[in-house]
């Protein structure tokens, strides 16, 4: 279990994080999902300990990262797969981790074999290593302490379409047998493939979280009018939730008949109205993260 509440990060006057709050539970892959520069990374970072919050907490299995006896054998970590000694080979790099967690050193074996890496390339200096094979050292390492939790920033990045669809099994393996997967990554598709829940930020503040399939199923109505600032201004005051999808286009999380009703009231002459089609992650994405529909919307 990870949990967030009320995380905030101020630098100066600018908050990078702010007021977050949600939980990844065991059993579950959670995307953390967000434009560069949300806040997901400083998020994840205040999570595992490496910078420390303004406000608020956030816990691994009950406790703060730094609290936990043995953090490697609970959490496995991939933020930065660059962040590694170049100088050594993959197979110094895990050996020397797994003498740090007291992991029985013929894990490491397996584990490069489960990532995909070569009795070659194990010997081979990180600093020769492509991303991609940093990526899958970064991953063998998550793993290497046989932890409940994973948080992964980008894992992806550097791998091709095979190395992709190899780690979309294998995390979905870890949480079918229990774990609890965070995941942050920019592969719409592939969140959208693999996840069971979905968190988006925007400007550090949380815009939606929930059951993918909630967030994606698309309910509500389609409306369309020659003047939808004053339709939205009179749904939202008849207490409905009214979001911006378009120049003129507003969906609107209540039955046609109820929306044509408010819009006759207040002399609004409709132009199109339909129920809402499902809808991928990138449309909901785009939709919740565009900055000139946030702005108009909050004006």
């Amino acid at each position: 279990m990870i949990t967030f509440e009320r995380l905030t990060r101020r630098y100066g006057s600018f908050t990078a994080v702010d007021d977050v709050s949600f939980e990844a539970r065991p059993g579950t892959v959670t995307g953390f999902l967000g434009p560069n520069g949300a806040g997901k990374s400083t998020a994840l970072r205040m999570l595992v300990g490496l910078t420390p919050p303004t406000t608020g907490s956030a816990t691994i299995l009950g406790r703060a990262f730094r609290d936990l006896p043995n953090p490697g054998r609970q959490v496995g970590v991939l933020l930065d797969a660059s962040a590694q000694h170049g100088g050594r080979t993959g197979r110094e790099v895990l050996t020397l981790a797994a003498l740090v967690m007291g992991v029985d050193r013929a894990r490491v074996d397996g584990l490069l074999t489960e990532v995909g890496l070569t009795a070659v390339e194990s010997r081979r200096r990180v600093r020769h290593y492509s991303l991609g094979m940093r990526q899958r050292l970064g991953l063998a390492h998550a793993l290497l302490g046989d932890p409940e939790v994973l948080v992964l920033d980008e894992p992806a990045n550097g791998l091709d379409p095979a190395g992709i669809a190899w780690m979309r099994t294998l995390l979905r393996g870890f949480a079918d047998r229990g774990g609890t997967v965070l995941l942050s990554s920019h592969l719409l598709r592939e969140i959208e493939v693999v996840a069971d829940e979905l968190v988006l930020i925007n400007h550090g503040r949380v815009v939606a979280a929930g059951a993918k399939t909630d967030l994606l199923a698309g309910t509500g109505t389609v409306v369309t009018s020659a003047d939808s600032a004053a339709l939205a201004s009179a749904l939202d005051r008849a207490g409905m939730a009214v979001s911006r999808t378009g120049v003129d286009t507003l969906l609107v999380g209540a039955e046609a008949a109820r929306i044509g009703r408010v819009a006759a009231d207040a002399g609004v002459a409709l132009t199109s109205l339909r129920p809402a089609d499902n809808t991928g992650l990138e449309d909901l994405f785009l939709t919740l993260t565009n900055d000139d529909l946030t702005t108009e919307n909050a004006a």
